[in-house]
Formats: C-alpha cells, structure tokens, sequence
C-alpha cells in the first residue's frame, strides 16, 4: 500500500502486460501504412500491397511484439545522399508507439549493397560503409537500438553471385575485420545499441568466425541464428542441437529469420534457396495443417531453450512473400492460415495470463506463475507493475500506489 503496510486478505487483480521473450515478424508490409501511403512503392524486398496493410497490422498486433524494419542499403539508398531516413523513422516510431520493439536489419550486406558503390576504389568504399552504418545508427538512436550489424559474413569474402563492393572489401580484409568495421561502425553512431552478428551458414565455419571475433575483442551483443526451412522442417533434436552449440558461447540467441512453407517443400538437393523458381507455389489444405504442427513445434523448441531471447518469423502473408513461397501465416487473400491460430493460441493462450483475481495471505502475499514479462496488480483503484524474469524464483514487492 502507499502507507507501505500490506494488504492483508485482500482480492487484487493480476494480468500480463508484456512479454519478455520477443516474438517477432518482419514489419515490411506495414511501411506503408506508418506512412499513410494509398499506392505501392517501389521495393528491393517485395511485400504486400498497401492496401492490404490495414487488416495486416490487426493480426501484426495482436500477435508480434517485435520487428524488423528493412535497411536493405540498395533499397534504403538508391541515389547516394537521398537515404529513405524519414520513411523508415516513420515507420519504426508507428511500431513503437503501439509497444513493440524495432530492430533494424542489415547494416552491412553483400546482397543488395548500391551498385553505385562500386564506382570508387576499396579505400573510398570503406570510408563511404563506415560513414553508412554509423549514420544509421545515430539517426534511429531511441526508436531503433538493436541492429544485425552484419549479415551473412562467413560467405562473404568468397560470395560471387553479383559483383558488389562489400565482397571486394571483404577479400582484402577479411571477414573478421569485416565484422569489426560493422560493429566498430555501429557504436560509433550509437555507444548504446545492442548489435547483433548474423547468419544461415549454421556450420562450424559460424562458431570458428564468432571465436575469432570475440578472441578479436569485437563485443557482440547477440548471436543471430537463421531458420528458413523451405525443404521441411529441421525437428526438434536438430533445432535444439544448433541453440546448444551456439549457446556455447554465453550470449544471447536471436533466432533471427524463419521460415515454414504450407505448400510443397523446395527439393533437398537446393542449395542456396534463392535458386529455386518455380511459376507457382501454392499453399494447399494438407501443406497448412503440417505447417501449423511445426510451427507449434518449432516455437515450443525455441523458447524452452535458455539461450534464446527471440524468434522472427520471416512474414506474415503470403502475398508478396520472399521468393514466393508460401510461408506466411495468412494466405494471399488475407484469410488466416490454421498456423496464425496456433500461435495466437500460444503467445495470447498458453503464454499469456489475462486478468485473475487472487486473494492475497495475511502478510499481503501471493504467488504468482507465469511466462516472463511484466504484470499489472491492481487493487481497486491502486496499481503497481512487476516484472517476473525468465526463470526466477525471486520474491518481488509491488508498492500499489
């Protein structure tokens, strides 16, 4: 009580207000909308119309409480010195204003780097991403402070299916120095944000590349851990295989990208998915159902493992959907998949507490178990908010005021 005695045998009000576990999709569709655009931009990304955004961002919110907002720096700079800044500020302060958490990817990439960077000699071109990446950071600082600071490094010197001049840079210097540019580069912009190393490479080429980068000195904030599973599902014992391995290394896991497709898989002999075209690839009846199994399955995976603080799921619909596979969990109409209703009925059913009426002991106390994230307690019209961590067992006081 404000007075600071306890309420003793006293009903209060106990409900979840927040996750800490960040369940999270890509935000591309929705730039748009945050814009208040009625037509269709140009995009490096692909995406949903803008007019679908609307009814979009109903079932974004009431699932998702992160976000990744595309800095894919082709699309974010197509002429050099006219970067899309306040369209992408927009669109990260729209999400959030409404309590979900904005990461920015990527700072540096091979893929979709300008093709104007290639105008000027290795020397230029390092000046020119250092000046990019601590840009970026500075501008969004307070509305975006988690960052993939580099993708896909442990391809990159090596990378050759379009000329760029980051993979140029890359052969000169290497991939360790690579990342240290990047992440060097990001703080400099922004001392504060949380920066993250990812990548699909899952192979001991990765743990080699974060060993050498942390015996380097690079502080890395978070590990990013790709999962786009077009040729099926990986199980169980293989997904919790890949978090022990990379949670060897004590930080944080970010599963960063995922996918499941509801239609045929992608053959197995596929190696870089990207190679895969087909005219179309439809979601099917029988393609939904398996789809909505794995992802309760995949999901339940994830966030039992301790090293993991979140999973993005690489799109809500299938419209406009990466490499035209039907991996959304809303179909191209717009219409929900079985998969969008099972994990609504485990991030808003199973994981979350609604509001519950408990009578407190003679001390004033009263045990509470829940997924971790902050709860509101209310008695009549007094409230306080506590915080249950992942894993805890701690006593908290709540000072209703």
């Amino acid at each position: 009580m404000p007075d600071g005695t306890a309420a003793a045998d006293a009903v209060v009000t106990i409900e979840q207000t927040r996750h800490a576990f960040g369940f999270g999709n890509i935000g591309f569709d929705l730039i748009a909308l945050a814009n208040g655009e009625s037509h269709d931009a140009p995009s490096v990304f692909g995406g949903a119309s803008a007019a679908s955004a609307p009814a979009l961002a109903e079932h974004y919110l009431e699932l998702y409480n992160a976000t990744t907002l595309p800095f894919y720096w082709r699309g974010f700079e197509p002429r050099r010195g006219q970067p899309q800044t306040a369209r992408l500020r927009n669109a990260a302060e729209w999400f959030v204003a409404r309590g979900v958490t904005v990461k920015g990817h990527p700072l540096l990439w091979h893929t979709l780097a300008p093709e104007w960077l290639l105008d000027v000699d290795n020397a230029r071109a390092e000046e020119i991403m250092r000046a990019r990446i601590a840009r970026e950071t500075r501008d969004f600082a307070g509305t975006v402070d988690l960052w993939d600071a580099i993708n896909e490094a442990v391809i990159l010197p090596v990378f050759a299916a379009e000329r760029n001049a980051v993979t140029r840079l890359a052969r000169t210097k290497g991939r360790v120095e690579m990342v240290r540019m990047a992440f060097e580069s990001a703080r400099e912009g922004n001392p504060g944000a949380r920066l993250v190393l990812n990548d699909f490479d899952l192979s001991a080429d990765y743990e080699r590349l974060i060993e050498e980068c942390l015996e380097a000195g690079i502080a890395i904030d978070a590990i990013g851990v790709q999962t786009h599973m077009h040729q099926g599902f990986r199980g169980e014992d293989q997904i919790t295989e890949i978090l022990d391995r990379f949670g060897r290394f004590g930080l944080p896991l970010q599963m960063t990208e995922t996918t499941l497709v509801s239609g045929h898989l992608m053959p197995p002999d596929i190696v870089d998915l990207n190679d895969y075209h087909v005219e179309s690839w439809p979601s099917t009846p029988d393609g939904e159902e398996r789809q909505a199994d794995e992802m309760v399955r995949h999901y339940r995976a994830i966030v039992a493992h301790p090293a993991v603080e979140s999973l993005t799921y690489w799109g809500l619909t299938d419209e406009g959907s990466w490499l035209g596979a039907p991996a959304g969990l809303l179909r191209a109409d717009g219409s929900c998949k079985p998969s969008y209703d099972a994990l609504r009925a485990l991030i808003k059913g199973e994981w979350w507490s609604e509001a519950t009426e408990v009578r407190t002991d003679a001390n004033g106390r009263v045990t509470v178990t829940g997924f971790a994230g902050d709860y509101r307690i209310g008695l009549a019209d007094l409230h306080a908010t506590v915080t249950l961590d992942r894993g805890g067992t701690d006593t908290l006081r709540a000072v209703l005021e």
